[in-house]
């Protein structure tokens, strides 16, 4: 009896975390992280702020969790769109416009993730982002010079540069809550040019 107590109380205790976390990401989709306290996430999760705390002894490392699961979903969709491709080059055009669309449609959270001045924790995890991004590019660029679809280079090197150019390419119209009609096909077009994808 005892052991199904314990099971349901760690039940329990996962799902007012889970709950926690979701009610930062939406409030952060929404207003940022400046506009994104304890306070408004307990509000929002439908908790007590002490409960809040309890999981997240300080809010850096609810932020820095709150960045950990947001980002994952992003990899992981980014993910799964390249697998569905069968070559490199419309694997790497799946991942600019799988990154890139996703940023757009939630420009708030983009901007959060990708260039939103942050603590240090949150900033060690920015990083773990864009490195969990470049590898799984690098991937498909090792795939494809293997099998000559593009020339020879640094995968891991180009990869981090193609990683760095979106991000950069994307901080302005996210911030201004904008973006030309253009802006997927021609970010494509230039990481395809960047590297040597044949026209």
């Amino acid at each position: 009896m005892a052991y199904r107590s314990t099971e349901r109380v760690k039940a329990r205790l996962t799902a007012s975390r889970e709950r926690i976390v979701a009610a930062a990401i939406g409030i952060l989709a929404e207003a940022g992280y400046a506009g994104c306290s304890v306070a408004a996430v307990a509000e929002r999760a439908g908790v007590a702020t002490g409960s809040v705390y309890r999981h997240f002894p300080a809010k850096a490392e609810l932020f820095a969790e709150v960045f950990r699961t947001a980002s994952q979903r992003e990899v992981d969709a980014v993910a799964r769109a390249a697998a569905r491709e069968s070559t490199a080059a419309a694997r790497i055009r799946a991942v600019v416009e799988t990154f890139s669309g996703r940023a757009l449609r939630s420009p708030r959270l983009a901007y959060a993730l990708l260039a939103e001045p942050v603590d240090p924790a949150v900033e060690a995890q920015r990083l773990v982002f864009r490195r969990a991004h470049a590898a799984l590019l690098a991937g498909y660029i090792a795939d494809g010079v293997a099998g000559g679809e593009l020339p020879p280079q640094d995968p891991e090197l180009t990869s981090t540069a193609v990683v760095g150019a979106l991000a950069e390419a994307l901080v302005g119209p996210l911030a201004a809550g904008v973006a030309g009609p253009d802006t997927i096909g021609g970010l494509t077009t230039f990481i395809h040019r960047a590297l040597g994808v044949s026209p």
